[in-house]
């Protein structure tokens, strides 16, 4: 599970939160759509089967729109060729 990876990559579970990927400057825009894809796919999936992980799917559906935003503004566009996301 992606979670697991990025907890570790994070320095913890304090640090792992949909806004912490959003705003990490070590993702490219297109590495942090990916993460926050998957990690909307972990976390779906854990909520089915009953397991909490301390932030719901809106969460980071608005991480997502964030990180949009700023490729759309001019942050990170030279590492996201339109469309890729």
């Amino acid at each position: 599970m992606v979670f697991d990876s990025l907890r570790e990559r994070m320095g913890g579970d304090d640090n792992l939160t949909p806004m912490r990927i959003a705003h990490n400057t070590l993702f490219t825009a297109k590495e942090k759509i990916a993460l926050l894809s998957q990690l909307k796919a972990d976390v779906t999936g854990a909520t089915q089967e009953g397991t909490e992980l301390g932030f719901d799917a809106d969460e980071i559906d608005q991480a997502i729109a964030e990180v949009r935003a700023g490729v759309q503004a001019g942050m990170g566009s030279e590492t996201v060729i339109k469309g890729d996301f």
